[in-house]
């Protein structure tokens, strides 16, 4: 076998090893690479800030429950106070209710009573009130929202307040023969948001908004200062009060205490402003937040009064 000349099988083999040598890189597939890293932190980025934004709308949302709804649970076994009966109703949904009513002895009654409470505790708070309304000729319910007390279900947005509310208003209408027109609603704190809502559907003889709130976005402005307003609508409740007496025709009586520590007593101002007439507002010193419980014996008599001379108007 014959071989070739010594030395030039390598000639090939070194131009390859030359040119592999001084080939320079491809920029296009370098920057494909780079588009793929860079595809890929943009899909990180947009997942994280996702869920972080999913994150800060369930921890405020937390924290606006944590705030509104403070809710004391009660045995259903509770003995009423003296003078109460002990009932249940049910809501739209088929929740049941729990409320005491104090049918007064004094004749002729005046009108009936329906008192929503505030965000904490239950209807033990406040039998006491309504034992005085009773003693001074008012038919009074005191009733609990669902999650709240011995009633069933779960405290947690303010449409289920609104239907707890027209369920108490069908009770006394439907079980205790109490007309429409001889209805007071008297709302505390978060109550008076119930009584706002329930109000601008019907006329009553009368409607008390006792240490009350324009709207959700009012309150969290001074409540949560950090939470710029442009996301307050992030909120699950929105409480539109002032909105909504736009629409109430009854006579009504706008009360709070200054300085009030919870709701800031410039909302009764708000609330007064946006009533229609006949409205009177009520602003007393060192009362605080629970006027009813620090105000004393004067306060109630001007609350009497006021109802009184509120039956005596419609009726003329």
């Amino acid at each position: 076998m014959s071989h070739p000349p010594s030395g030039t099988w390598l000639l090939p083999n070194l131009v390859v090893f030359h040119m592999l040598a001084t080939q320079k890189p491809r920029p296009e597939r370098f920057a494909g690479i780079r588009n793929v890293f860079t595809r890929e932190r943009l899909i990180a980025a947009t997942v994280a800030v996702a869920l972080g934004c999913t994150a800060f709308v369930f921890g405020l949302r937390w924290l606006e429950s944590a705030i509104t709804f403070r809710p004391e649970r009660m045995s259903a076994n509770e003995s009423s106070p003296e003078g109460a009966e002990s009932v249940w109703f049910t809501s739209a949904d088929g929740t049941r209710l729990n409320g005491w009513f104090f049918e007064t002895r004094v004749q002729p009654e005046t009108a009936t009573i329906v008192f929503f409470h505030g965000n904490g505790g239950n209807i033990s708070n406040v039998g006491w009130l309504g034992q005085h309304f009773a003693e001074h000729g008012f038919n009074v319910l005191l009733f609990d929202y669902r999650g709240y007390g011995a009633s069933d279900g779960v405290a947690g947005n303010e449409s289920d307040l609104y239907a707890d509310g027209d369920a108490a208003v069908a009770f006394v209408m439907k079980e205790k023969g109490a007309r429409r027109d001889e209805i007071v609603l008297y709302g505390h704190s978060l109550g008076t948001t119930v009584v706002a809502d329930v109000a601008s559907r019907g006329n009553y003889a009368a409607v008390v908004l006792e240490s009350g709130l324009s709207s959700a976005s009012s309150v969290a402005a001074s409540a949560l200062p950090w939470l710029p307003r442009f996301l307050h609508f992030l909120g699950k409740n929105r409480f539109e009060s002032a909105r909504k007496l736009v629409s109430v025709k009854s006579p009504i009586l706008i009360v709070h205490g200054d300085p009030d520590p919870t709701i800031r007593t410039t909302e009764a101002q708000v609330l007064f402003a946006a009533a229609n007439e006949p409205k009177k507002l009520l602003i007393i010193p060192g009362a605080g937040h629970v006027v009813f419980g620090s105000a004393g014996e004067q306060y109630l008599i001007q609350l009497d009064q006021f109802i009184r001379e509120a039956m005596i108007k419609g009726r003329s």
